[in-house]
């Protein structure tokens, strides 16, 4: 890496296995007769799935990528980063608001189908955050202007069946509302800090606290915050971003002092210190939960967050192995459109009634068909890519 504030290729490879293994563990979620290790564990299990150390996977990637990404803007003379962390939220957060609304679509009170109505709503998506950047003002005006009028009708369309409900709400806020979310606390904190590593390692240990408070009621000081930041839910996601800012920070100090060598050192350090808080705060908050975001979960996922990075940081950026994450490079580079690609298949495969070998939907067949299926979404993410299809936000 001659500059340091380069496309880090360990953060890409990174993304694109998180990516990978985040379409891989949606699609396997409804397949029986699968090692239960796989998927997430029972909301009320004392345990930890694969899949349960995604979304902070993803959450801790968020962060790696904030310094890096905004030190390059400003070398570039970019004045607008403030705005940008807004719009990027917005987005993430309307497209993760509708996202949850799916979950309580009924298509009995409804005009169109859900299949039909999902479809159409991602379409909407597509033509709203396509990247315009080779594209006329005109022509970007008019695709642009016909997916926020398919989403307006869409809106308009929508039924729940919710009690005491009749159109869209606020149930959750969807993967990518919290992944918003914690993008517009993080990317604030890290922008108006400075990218000071001693505040960086300061907001991550309060929103660590502020989770530990959540479950413990320890820090009573806290809840005059919570009433007002409840945007933040109980600190879990945040704590995983900012984790990310902060070895990111750190590897960007150590990169310029030529010390890098002391990165794994900490990481590893670091990881072996939350592994043991892990297990300590275990007996006193619920265990390990996934669904309950407990202390707990925050901690152990981090580090394992660590030691995967750890291992990505030295084979691809110091030992230059890259080649082997090509097959799903995609999933790397362009991880929204990998994101939404399968919300256009499920609603084509439900409207088609198209079905697939027994053998396929449970056991070995089934895990054989849920990593086809990720490779096959990540590879059309890539085939939109190089006809210019792709999603910025």
């Amino acid at each position: 890496m001659n500059n340091v504030y380069n496309r880090v290729r360990s953060i890409d490879a990174f993304r694109a296995v998180t990516m990978f293994l985040m379409i891989f563990v949606n699609d396997l979620d409804g397949i029986p007769k699968v090692p239960t290790w796989l998927k997430h564990a029972g909301v009320n299990a004392d345990a930890l799935g694969l899949a349960d150390t995604i979304f902070p996977a993803f959450l801790f990637i968020v962060g790696l990528s904030i310094p890096f990404a905004f030190e390059k803007r400003m070398k570039q003379g970019d004045t607008k980063i403030p705005m940008r962390i807004f719009t990027r939220s917005f987005a993430l957060i309307l497209i993760g608001f509708y996202h949850a609304n799916m979950e309580t679509y009924d298509e009995h009170a409804a005009l169109l189908p859900q299949p039909v109505w999902e479809s159409l709503l991602t379409f909407s998506f597509f033509f709203i955050f396509l990247d315009y950047s080779q594209i006329t003002k005109a022509k970007r005006y008019i695709l642009q202007g016909f997916g926020i009028g398919l989403l307006i009708v869409m809106s308009l369309l929508y039924k729940t069946s919710d009690p005491g409900q009749s159109w869209l709400h606020l149930t959750w806020w969807g993967i990518l509302g919290l992944i918003g979310w914690s993008y517009l606390l993080c990317s604030l904190i890290y922008y108006y800090s400075g990218g000071l590593l001693w505040i960086q390692a300061a907001a991550w240990i309060f929103f660590l606290f502020f989770n530990l408070d959540f479950h413990f009621g320890m820090l009573n000081f806290l809840s005059g915050v919570q009433k007002y930041a409840w945007i933040a839910g109980n600190g879990a996601m945040q704590a995983f971003t900012m984790a990310g800012i902060f070895v990111s920070v750190m590897y960007m100090r150590l990169k310029q002092s030529q010390e890098v060598k002391l990165l794994w050192a900490g990481m590893i350090l670091l990881a072996i210190i939350l592994f043991n808080l892990g297990f300590i705060v275990r007996y006193f908050s619920g265990g390990i939960s996934k669904a309950h975001d407990t202390p707990s979960w925050v901690f152990i996922c981090t580090g394992i967050s660590l030691v995967v990075y750890a291992f990505f940081a030295f084979v691809v950026d110091f030992k230059h192995k890259y080649n082997w994450v090509k097959i799903i490079e995609p999933a790397g580079k362009q991880t929204f459109t990998c994101y939404l690609v399968p919300f256009l298949f499920y609603p084509i495969y439900q409207m088609t009634d198209l079905g697939y070998p027994e053998y396929l939907s449970e056991g070995t067949g089934g895990l054989i068909k849920c990593l086809v299926f990720s490779f096959l979404m990540i590879w059309l993410a890539g085939l939109l890519n190089k006809i210019g299809i792709r999603l910025k936000i």
